[in-house]
């Protein structure tokens, strides 16, 4: 199987989802030595944004592209090219601001391609997509600063970080989706430590 670790943090050493995704990986090899792990970085590398250019070429069939059209778009078609190549997709990202960081959302904006990561059912604007990456399977290991995001909890109406991912995800035909959230990182204590406990355990257990 191929492997995809996407780093969303703008921190290196002193990052605690890059810590997650390493675990990650340490794990998954000791129980699947023969995979292949590609790494695509989001935060200590700039993704682009999108542009008129990139909307353009993006809604056009690829034969009436233009030039700038093409240009706009090659950085787009390679990531979509390597989420088709893949087989697991491992999102290690920190919650900020309540959401992604900027470059994971980029890097989103990139890859939600109309016809070629999604479509509509009719082909035509109709709110029912239909995701074309299909049998693959996503990993979210997410770190956040407080606590209580998740389901029915009172910080849950706030959490644009994993329901986020997880819509995106879905809407591109992933739904076998893995969340694995360090909480409190911020204030460190007695939850941090807990819940450090809870996710190491959680990713060690991943078969």
């Amino acid at each position: 199987m191929k492997i995809l670790i996407i780093n969303a943090s703008v921190r290196d050493e002193r990052s605690y989802s890059r810590k997650l995704t390493r675990l990650f990986v340490e794990n998954w090899k000791t129980k699947y030595p023969s995979d292949v792990f590609t790494y695509r970085e989001t935060g200590m590398v700039s993704i682009p944004i999108i542009n008129e250019n990139w909307i353009a070429g993006a809604f056009k069939k690829p034969s009436d592209r233009t030039e700038e059209n093409r240009k706009a778009l090659q950085l787009s078609d390679e990531l979509v090219k390597e989420l088709k190549e893949h087989d697991v997709y491992v999102i290690g990202t920190p919650m900020y601001n309540w959401s992604v960081p900027s470059g994971l959302k980029a890097y989103i904006d990139q890859v939600m391609r109309i016809n070629e990561t999604w479509k509509f059912r009719s082909g035509a604007p109709d709110g029912d997509y239909v995701g074309l990456l299909e049998n693959k399977k996503a990993f979210i290991l997410s770190t956040r600063g407080d606590t209580g995001y998740g389901e029915n909890e009172k910080n849950g109406h706030t959490n644009f970080q994993t329901t986020y991912l997880k819509h995106i995800l879905g809407i591109m035909g992933i739904t076998d989706i893995s969340v694995f959230s360090l909480d409190n990182e911020e204030f460190g204590g007695e939850v941090f430590e807990n819940s450090k406990k809870e996710i190491f355990n959680a990713i060690h257990s991943i078969r």
